[in-house]
């Protein structure tokens, strides 16, 4: 899986702040960890530490399936994914106080004083390497068991991608406890024997700092580039910074078309959209090399078959390929629903256009608005209105009409005094279609957001 470990050299490998471990300090480190663990599943206290990115590649390096545990956890959840994955020990930095709900399983806090030593023999690629718990939005969160495969497949994909190689210095702020910041933001780098720098915490100024300091791509979500956006045609080093990147990534959730433009006219530079999601890492990129269409996902990666299940209008995006995950942890029930002939039914609803370009229109449950007989994905009218310069944010969903089937709904964060609704209806539907246009306006002063800056639409209703 780091085959920049098995002969480590003096080059730094990954930096959180002013700690850093260089290759042959991170197998040594990682690897005196490794010969320690039990063979069973080790819980991961995940905050955004070198610790916890040295405990996951010291669980991988012995074959154990790790953890990771959002350290916001609430009681209930880590209750239920105690009881669901029944850890042997969990993995903590040392002097961070643990919750009450952990007094059960024993604390074992991560050395980073090891020596080198000869790593273990490599587990065999079906073998379970994360157990991530999804976020549970119809229910408790389940187990997503990731194999070695999974992991190893969808970054050597996007080694093709993104022409990512030993050369890149990556720089992010994200969280890791979920896909986006341990697998791709960490273990990714780690994988192609590059190197990566962690924040800690977003800042745009740390951005700058460490993209003119030669860091050369960025991964981040949509509240972070959108904050970008905020600043970059003002902030002359922020733009500056940006401009001389090889690659700006977003993910976890879809990035306004209206960002994407302030950001390029700025910059110059367009970021690049992939897809993917907890069960099957990623499926789709825009590639280096390819054309950039804002809006898109891109192409499916090498490996990933991928269709669009539904009518001519739009579909259901399923896939199959060796980046997906093996089963939902003591879940054969959720496991074998979620499957179709083979096929990862993912419940988001997508186009595709003549070129093969995904353009993903929102999840299936959530974001398909049935309206007056027509099929509308709310993504599309969330752009349009973030075009509107009364609009800071916006989430777009359906509720009950007895006309209409569903009438179209905008929860809206205004940029300063709240937009009438004739006058968002008549924007949406001068740029859309009348369809398409909201019945209904709501303001908030923010929208309800989980970790990785998802807005939880669920939470709007209620």
């Amino acid at each position: 899986m780091f085959p920049a470990l098995t002969n480590p050299s003096g080059k730094e490998a990954i930096r959180f702040g002013d700690r850093a471990l260089t290759y042959e300090r991170l197998a040594g480190v990682a690897g005196a960890i490794a010969a320690e663990l039990p063979g069973d599943r080790v819980a991961v206290w995940a905050t955004p530490t070198l610790h916890t990115s040295v405990a996951v590649v010291a669980a991988l390096l012995a074959g154990v399936p790790a953890v990771p545990l959002n350290p916001k956890i609430g009681e209930r959840e880590l209750g239920h994914i105690l009881a669901d994955s029944e850890p042997s020990i969990v993995l903590v930095e040392p002097g961070v106080t643990l919750p009450d709900g952990l007094a059960a399983v024993p604390r074992v806090d991560i050395d980073l004083t090891g020596d080198l030593r000869e790593l273990p023999a490599e587990a065999d690629d079906e073998a379970p390497a994360l157990i991530v718990y999804t976020s549970g939005t119809t229910g408790p969160p389940k187990g997503v068991v990731l194999p070695r495969r999974a992991i190893t497949s969808t970054l050597d994909a996007l080694e093709d991608a993104w022409q990512w190689t030993a050369d890149d210095v990556l720089v992010h702020a994200l969280p890791l406890f979920h896909v986006h910041g341990l697998i791709l933001g960490i273990l990714g780098p780690l994988r192609r024997g590059g190197s990566v720098r962690h924040l800690g915490r977003f800042t745009t100024e740390g951005i700058a700092r460490e993209l003119a300091g030669g860091a050369t791509m960025m991964f981040g979500v949509p509240t972070m580039y959108h904050r970008i956006a905020g600043e970059v045609a003002s902030n002359t080093a922020l733009a500056d910074a940006l401009r001389g990147a090889r690659l700006l990534v977003s993910g976890s959730a879809a990035l306004p078309v209206h960002d994407h433009e302030l950001i390029t006219e700025a910059t110059g530079q367009q970021v690049v959209e992939r897809y993917g999601m907890t069960e099957t890492l990623m499926n789709t990129s825009v590639r280096a090399d390819g054309e950039r269409k804002p809006g898109t996902v891109g192409v499916p990666l090498p490996g990933v078959e991928l269709r669009l299940v539904g009518d001519a209008e739009l579909g259901e995006i399923q896939v199959r390929g060796p980046n997906l995950f093996t089963e939902y942890l003591n879940r054969p029930d959720a496991t074998a629903e979620a499957f179709e002939d083979g096929w990862f039914r993912t419940g988001d609803m997508a186009t595709r256009d003549a070129d093969g370009y995904v353009k993903i229109v929102g999840r299936k449950a959530t974001d398909l608005i049935k309206s007056g007989g027509y099929k509308i994905g709310a993504g599309e009218i969330e752009n349009a209105l973030l075009e509107h310069p009364g609009v800071a944010e916006v989430a777009v969903t359906g509720e009950p009409d007895p006309d209409l089937g569903e009438r179209i709904v905008a929860w809206v964060v205004p940029s300063g005094a709240e937009p009438p609704l004739e006058e968002l209806a008549s924007h949406v539907a001068r740029l859309l279609s009348p369809h398409k246009r909201p019945r209904v306006v709501r303001y908030l002063t923010e929208l309800p957001r989980n970790d990785m800056g998802k807005v939880m639409k669920r939470a709007l209703h209620a």
